[in-house]
């Protein structure tokens, strides 16, 4: 067994790189796979695709890391999607700094007496094509995908964004051992 001694800069800035990997792969999982649904089902059918499959995205790219990834934000569609106690804060200040038009960068914060790194990023509306279920009913959302999202999440405070908004956080509880392994590889 290898033993790999690492500073606190080494194993903050290996966790922001992870972090920004693994938070990319997951977004390009569940782009293409929503823009397939789209092609296939139209926009209220891939309402329910995302409904049923992208939790199990998040939960087999987490898997194949072993890190915990998620989605957090204060405007969810889906109740799982509702922030935890330590991703309040840190979802404030994202709020803050698109508010005050400030950069958000990712950051790591040390969970567990440091045993796990929480990885967070800021996820905006990327494109037009959010909004279809994203953007301003009766606008952006035809009524067939309101009727969709009316039906499939009851509690849905996830419409009324414009592209650049955001929509929430990237947030990746990663075990340090899994960063520091990472490091001596």
């Amino acid at each position: 067994m290898k033993v790999t001694k690492v500073n606190e800069a080494e194993l903050l800035q290996s966790a922001i790189k992870w972090g920004n990997e693994i938070s990319q792969e997951a977004q390009d999982q569940l782009i293409s796979t929503l823009q397939n649904a789209i092609s296939e089902k139209g926009v209220p059918g891939a309402i329910e695709f995302c409904n049923l499959e992208a939790l199990p995205i998040l939960k087999e790219v987490g898997d194949r890391y072993k890190v915990e990834i998620r989605r957090a934000s204060f405007d969810y569609r889906n109740p799982e999607d509702k922030p935890r106690a330590y991703e309040e804060g840190i979802l404030d200040t994202y709020v803050y700094n698109m508010e005050n038009d400030l950069d958000s960068e990712p950051s790591v914060q040390k969970l567990e007496n440091g045993e796990v790194l929480l990885y967070s990023k800021a996820i905006k509306i990327p494109s037009a094509l959010c909004l279809n279920c994203h953007g301003q009913p009766g606008e952006e959302i035809s009524p067939e995908t309101m009727s969709k999202l009316d039906e499939l999440y009851p509690e849905d405070k996830a419409k009324g964004h414009k592209i650049g908004d955001l929509r929430g956080m990237w947030s990746i509880r990663m075990p340090k051992n899994e960063v520091v392994k990472k490091i001596g590889s």
